[in-house]
């Protein structure tokens, strides 16, 4: 895989109208309100694209900052905002970068050309952009930008430019465009050469349609069109065509000419003479695909019907505008025109769908709006109690004390037979496995090893046919997870997700799992999704479990214990004006913290620290109490903040005895502690105590990582932070 360090993690929005008048403030309206859901994903810079007045005129309009910022931008336009548009195709995007500094010409859309021909938004890193640069540079094209997505619209131009005598509709020019590109991506492209019509596609990148129509649609799924396999050509290479503009990407089998290492062959061997996009390529017949009728959008009459399509990086973008959806897969090319969506694949794979369901989603808008909360974290912080519930309804059953996960039910006994498990995750999932990684040992007697899914792709370690491997993420799209996963599906291994985002791409890829029912979560840190992983793989390890009578009175407890759960958290959450006060005591000044937990609660402490350093902008580490004396030691004085996480468990002696070593180097800890531990509050004062119920000893992370996410929240908004947008963080980390 090539990796490279141009990326970006951001959000892009599209809408389109047909035979439903919208004026230009409507439209744009209608983008920077998708854009302001997408916010969270990215926030240095934000653009859209737009028809003009005249034919043939595409309107960009970029800014650095906020979504807000680019509202500003567009109101104070002097175009006419009331021109109605009875067709109309509009793209959006709010960027978070890795890569080239935020700035209006970093910002997408990126175009071909300063005549706008073709725009385009993007979301993921195409890895062979310096050798499809090279070789535009070489034909005359000046790059403004240093992003690699300025490369796919100036590519578009260059393949639409030697092919005009071939009549290709917009669909057969992007399928030869993307075969020349490497890497992830969720892209949209607009072109004033095909007027109102648009083209999204996905690799590695999330991507859905919204639909929204005046009718009931016919049908509720949109056919897969593939190509018809023959092969024709005038020059060297087959093409294989479907009697219209499409293509199918030569193979291996029939004909590949791209390098092993890449698309080099753009680069390295003049185009137009023997290299793939050559016009020597013969386009059966030169037909237009436009035939094609997608049944789905007409009426009973054989006309298409007023239509409106959202597409999006998240659902939460469409959500206030329909509920019907469909979900767009890896090499889907959704292209929208007269009122219809097609979805091609440029070639066909053995067992593939051929169609695409359209979903009816059950998030409401309130699920996504602050309500009373001043910002999304500290809402979310406190939809726990309801969240967690959520993750457990329908599936535990505590009057006969059973677990029930319908996702898992017919791999149970697979996975029990399994040499090892193996979780992999990245950031706070990782974090949720760390800390369900000793209960699954106990209650299963398998080998569990945790790994954090970069490392391990890196790695590439040997896999087995019976490994098990949970992959677990809120997005179900971050990219080193994927990453991962294709790894190990490709040795065979049982690949088991754990996730909050109905059909992602991990619920997609995976061959059973669970997902969490956190609902959406807006904040960058995440809060709920956390306690939701937590309880879901619980409950995987009490399936797997049912059958131990040695375990039977252990998982009584547990189930027990998860019953009372959402009243503990709400207890937790009584705490909040007393962290608000020790925020603001002087905690919110320091510029370094030590967190410190053992056995259970050191993934409690690493979680903790996360959600300190990425909000607050604190460093802060987690540490074990068993190497204090191996090194952190040396760190504390009476000035470095130290919270202890001392809560009783079997080794609650253990935990004291190196508190008393914090102490008698002048440390005045903060406490979370269960009442009544005279042993480690007398160490500190009265309000520098935090009592949180007790609970099992397995669940009590569920209790504790509260305190820690009320305690970031409040030192963050005491330092004149945002909480719910970190500043160089983005929600969902789809590229490498």
């Amino acid at each position: 895989m090539n990796i490279i360090l141009t990326a970006e993690n951001s959000g892009i929005f599209g809408y389109v109208n047909y035979l439903v008048d919208k004026n230009r403030q409507e439209i744009t309206d209608t983008l920077l309100n998708g854009l302001q859901r997408l916010e969270y994903r990215g926030y240095d810079s934000a653009g859209l694209a737009i028809d003009g007045d005249k034919k043939k005129e595409v309107l960009v309009l970029k800014e650095v900052g906020k979504v807000k910022a680019l509202r500003e931008l567009v109101d104070t336009s002097t175009k006419d905002k009331s021109k109605v548009f009875n067709a109309h195709v509009g793209i959006a995007h709010t960027r978070w970068a890795t890569h080239g500094s935020p700035s209006r010409l970093n910002a997408h859309p990126h175009r071909s050309n300063v005549e706008n021909e073709f725009v385009v938004v993007h979301n993921g890193i195409i890895s062979n952009y310096r050798e499809i640069r090279a070789l535009l540079e070489s034909k005359g094209f000046v790059f403004e930008t240093e992003t690699d997505t300025e490369c796919i619209a100036k590519l578009a131009k260059y393949v639409y430019d030697i092919n005009k005598h071939r009549n290709l509709d917009f669909t057969g020019l992007m399928k030869l465009v993307l075969v020349e590109l490497e890497g992830s991506y969720g892209l949209l492209m607009k072109s004033v050469h095909f007027p109102n019509e648009l083209i999204a596609t996905r690799k590695g990148s999330p991507l859905l349609v919204g639909i929204k129509s005046e009718k009931k649609l016919k049908v509720d799924f949109v056919d897969v069109e593939f190509p018809d396999i023959k092969v024709t050509g005038a020059s060297d290479e087959p093409v294989v065509t479907n009697g219209d503009d499409s293509f199918e990407t030569p193979t291996a089998a029939n004909g590949n000419i791209l390098s092993p290492a890449g698309n080099i062959r753009l680069s390295n061997q003049p185009v137009g003479i023997n290299g793939y996009l050559s016009p020597n390529t013969a386009y059966a017949n030169g037909t237009d695909l436009h035939r094609a009728v997608s049944r789905a959008f007409m009426s009973d009459e054989g006309v298409p019907i007023p239509t409106e399509f959202f597409l999006a990086s998240d659902l939460a973008a469409v959500v206030e505008r329909t509920k019907k959806v469909i979900y767009l897969e890896d090499d889907d090319i959704a292209h929208i025109y007269d009122g219809g969506l097609h979805i091609h694949r440029v070639r066909r794979e053995e067992g593939q769908s051929t169609v695409r369901s359209i979903q009816t989603i059950e998030m409401e808008l309130k699920q996504i709006m602050k309500g009373n909360f001043e910002h999304f974290m500290l809402k979310e912080i406190f939809e726990q109690p309801e969240s967690i519930l959520n993750a457990m309804r329908g599936r535990i059953n505590f009057e006969d004390k059973t677990v029930r996960l319908g996702g898992l039910s017919t791999y149970l006994s697979t996975i029990r037979r399994s040499r090892r498990i193996i979780m992999i995750a990245c950031g706070t999932s990782y974090h949720s496995c760390l800390a369900t990684r000793d209960l699954f040992e106990e209650l299963t007697d398998i080998p569990i090893a945790v790994e954090v899914a970069s490392y391990f792709a890196d790695r590439r370690p040997p896999l087995f046919r019976d490994d098990t491997c949970i992959f677990v993420s809120q997005s179900g799209e971050t990219y080193d997870t994927l990453t991962a996963l294709k790894y190990c599906a490709e040795r065979g291994a049982l690949c088991v997700g754990i996730v909050n985002t109905v059909g992602s791409a991990l619920s997609r890829e995976t061959q059973c799992g669970v997902h969490i029912n956190a609902g959406p979560e807006i904040g960058v840190a995440s809060t709920k999704a956390y306690t939701s992983q937590f309880i879901a793989l619980v409950m995987m390890a009490l399936s797997l479990s049912e059958d131990s009578l040695s375990k039977h009175q252990r998982r009584i407890e547990i189930i027990t214990e998860l019953g009372k759960m959402s009243d503990y958290i709400k207890n937790v959450l009584n705490l909040n004006d007393k962290i608000k006060t020790l925020a603001a005591s002087g905690l919110s000044s320091k510029s370094s913290m030590i967190v410190l937990g053992r056995g259970y609660q050191y993934a409690t402490a690493l979680e903790g620290a996360l959600k300190i350093k990425e909000i607050s902008y604190i460093h802060s580490e987690g540490i074990l109490f068993g190497e204090l004396k191996h090194g952190p030691l040396a760190l504390i004085d009476e000035t470095m903040p130290i919270v202890m996480i001392a809560t009783k468990d079997s080794i609650y002696n253990d935990v004291v005895n190196s508190a008393q070593q914090v102490g008698a180097r002048g440390g005045t800890p903060i406490v979370v502690c269960n009442p009544g531990e005279d042993a480690v509050t007398a160490m500190t004062p009265p309000e520098n105590s935090l009592e949180v119920p007790q609970t099992a000893d397995c669940l009590q992370g569920l209790v504790n990582i509260v305190v820690f996410q009320l305690l970031s929240y409040w030192l963050a908004v005491k330092r004149g932070h945002d909480p719910d947008q970190p500043r160089n963080l983005a929600k969902a980390v789809t590229t490498a």
